[in-house]
Formats: C-alpha cells, structure tokens, sequence
C-alpha cells in the first residue's frame, strides 16, 4: 500500500515538473505579452531619444507589442541605467544607452548606484558622429583657425556641454586633450538648452551629434567644422573630418546599444535580439539615420556577445582617457 502511494505520488510529481516546464517553453515563446518598456536614460528630444524613438517603432511591429520610450534622465544616464538594473529580470523592461554605458563606471567611481554586470547585452543599435559646431558668427572660418583661435583665447572662448557624461563632454574632454588647451566649460542640463544657447550666440562652440546637429548646420542656425567620423558622412558633405583638419588621429562615435536586467531569460534577450535586428533593416530606420549622418550596425555586430566584448574594450579606453583628465562626478 505505501509502496503504491510512494509511486503515486512519483508520478504526480513527475507530472507536475512536466506541466511546469511546457508551461515555461510555451511563455517564453509567447513573450512579450503586453507592452515592453524602453527606458532612454536622457531627455526627450535629444540624440539618444531620436534613436529609441525611431527603433521603438519598428520593434513594435516586429514584437506585435508596443516599445514605450520612458524618459529617465539625471546624473549622465545612471538614473535611467539605475532604474533598468534594478527592474524585473523579465524582459518588458529595457534600456536604451550610448557610450556612456562604458564611461560612467568611471565618471562615477564612488556614486554610481549599479554594476556593468548588472545588464544583459542585447545588440549595438548604431554609431553616431558627432561635428564641432559653433555660433553662426563664430569669427574662425574652418577648424585650424578655431583652434588657433581657442589657445590664444582661451579664458574668453566658452565649450558648452550637456552636462557630465554626456557625449558632448566626453568629446570636449578629447577635444580640449588634442588641442593642448583648456578652456572655459559651461555645462548644460541635457542637449537641448546648450543648443538653444549655441543658437543665441550665448557660448562659442560644442561638439555634438550629428543627429542633434545636422538639421540645424543645413539650416545655416549654427557653423560646421567638421566631423569626428573616419571619412566624410554624406547627409553633411561639406565638412571635412576632423583628423584631415588640424587634429591628426582625431575620432569619435557615441555607439548605442540595448540592454535588459541581468537573468533576463535567454528567449526574452533572444527575442528582443531579434526585434532589433529586423528594426535596424527597416526602410524608415535606415533612410532616418541616414539623414542623421548614421547608419544602422551590421546584422553580424548585432549580437549580444559582439556588444560584451565592444563593452569590454570601450571600459578600458575611457577609464584611461577620464583618469588622466581628471574629471569624476565626486
């Protein structure tokens, strides 16, 4: 009688573990299920919030769930970083980050309130230049005479940035670096209002993305020197490269990526991997980075241990390069 209860109960058991795991593999092909959360760990409107925007909308389509774009800026991205690090590992929660991913370890030694090791890699989105802008009536007519015109003014001429870890600081640092010169850095609250004082004439000059930049250099409301990209892009012709300029070996591109909670579900990461693959071969998206001066990342870079590895070396170039500036949020 107990030898007939004992295998009852085995049976159950094993019966139960069974119904348990078909109903794990058939949730997690069923994932998403509602509405994902993309956290954009800056303001609405700037560079990075162009490229969730735009991305978003085409993983909508793809995960027939709709991508919310949640605005969390503060403290160069580590509020927004902060709150995806500690959401539910369950894959409706992820983030949206540029170069700051790999910068802010660093710029925040002592008060950044999560670990690299805390996200799952999903996929590069995109590398975006960035151009060395300026007043419309900045005096220096292409980039040699700006910098021969920032040494010799150097406590007039004033840099503005988004704030610290931003990608315009970022570029300032390097900026300020390979010209030998430190000038006066008048830090902004998010990429809008240092563009809007570009745009009144209240600093001189600022380097900036191409997707913040280059509507408003076409437009002629600001001056173009040139692009920190390899070569030329071609949504801004005219302008040369920084390192063909004055700045040999100059180069710089805030790299996006996406990211969910760590233990985030290998079929959640996987889907969402997915996602963004086809997002980045959608007409509207590679036609909009385009105009932008960008270009989606190559299917083969859109890989979870691709995005590790890049994360990896971009750690140990920017702790030197901010160590040696000097320049942490303590």
């Amino acid at each position: 009688m107990i030898s007939k209860l004992r295998q009852t109960l085995f049976m159950v058991s094993l019966l139960g573990n069974a119904l348990l795991a078909n109903t794990g593999r058939a949730a997690d092909a069923a994932f998403p299920t509602k509405p994902v959360t993309m956290i954009v760990p800056f303001a609405a409107g700037g560079p990075t919030d162009t490229v969730a925007r735009l991305i978003a909308q085409a993983m909508s389509v793809e995960l027939k769930q709709t991508v919310v774009i949640e605005n969390v800026g503060g403290a160069g991205g580590t509020l927004g970083a902060g709150r995806v690090a500690r959401a539910a590992a369950d894959g409706y929660t992820i983030l949206l980050h540029h170069i700051g991913q790999a910068t802010s370890p660093t710029l925040y030694r002592n008060k950044l309130p999560y670990k690299v090791e805390d996200f799952e890699a999903i996929g590069l989105v995109t590398a975006v230049p960035m151009t060395i802008v300026a007043r419309k009536d900045f005096p220096p007519k292409d980039l040699k005479e700006l910098i021969d015109y920032a040494k010799k003014n150097k406590d007039k001429v004033t840099y503005a940035n988004a704030g610290l870890g931003s990608a315009s600081h970022l570029c300032g640092m390097l900026l300020m670096k390979a010209m030998d010169t430190v000038l006066t850095t008048v830090p902004y609250k998010g990429t809008g209002p240092a563009m809007n004082d570009l745009l009144g004439g209240q600093v001189d000059f600022m380097c900036d993305q191409t997707t913040n930049t280059t509507s408003q250099i076409k437009a002629g409301k600001i001056k173009g020197y040139a692009v920190t990209s390899k070569k030329a892009i071609a949504s801004l012709p005219q302008l040369p490269t920084a390192a063909d300029s004055g700045l040999p070996g100059f180069e710089i591109s805030v790299w996006h990526a996406l990211y969910a909670p760590k233990s985030t579900p290998p079929a959640a990461v996987n889907r969402l991997n997915q996602a963004l693959k086809v997002a980045l071969k959608d007409k509207i998206v590679i036609s909009r980075f385009a105009e932008l001066g960008t270009e989606p990342e190559p299917e083969e870079r859109v890989k979870p241990e691709v995005l590790k590895a890049y994360l990896k070396d971009e750690l140990t170039r920017w702790d030197g390069v901010i160590k040696k500036a000097g320049q942490f949020a303590d």
